[in-house]
């Protein structure tokens, strides 16, 4: 297994993020994650896109949105081939270390409810499940809300 290099996403990255959601998280929806919306969130002031890198290509990526005392994961994708890694671990490591120099106090997200994987991912690294959000996702699909508080260690 290669390494890969992590850091924060460049304005080129912003076609290929865009098109890892489309395919790998925004399937059976409309494409809302498109390349300006990315590149609006690698310029922001209040947000940040980290990527891994393997052979000079985007593996994995995460964007975040950083409140006052609260951050809001938006999105996270880990390419098909390079899943079990470690890499979306890492991507939540950076972006958590972020948040606590940032002095946020909790880490909040979505998923589709029948991500079992994602699920079961996030409940490992902290986060609890709150609650669905019925038709969160363009009205089509529900969500399940999770949050992490900073204080409670990662396993």
């Amino acid at each position: 297994m290669e390494l890969a290099t992590l850091g924060l996403a460049r304005a080129t990255d912003a076609r290929e993020i865009a098109e890892m959601s489309r395919d790998l998280i925004e399937q059976g929806l409309a494409w809302s994650w498109t390349p300006t919306r990315v590149q609006h969130f690698i310029s922001g002031l209040e947000s940040s896109v980290v990527v891994a890198r393997r052979e000079r290509r985007v593996a994995a990526f995460a964007i975040m949105h950083f409140g006052d005392d609260v951050a809001h994961l938006n999105l996270l994708a880990v390419a098909p081939e390079h899943r079990r890694q470690g890499l979306g671990r890492q991507l939540m490591s950076w972006l958590t270390v972020t948040a606590i120099e940032a002095g946020v106090f909790r880490i909040n997200l979505e998923l589709r409810t029948g991500n079992e994987a994602a699920r079961i991912f996030y409940n490992c690294l902290g986060f609890d499940q709150l609650g669905v959000v019925q038709g969160y996702y363009q009205g089509r699909e529900a969500a399940l809300r999770m949050s992490r508080r900073l204080a409670k260690n990662q396993c």
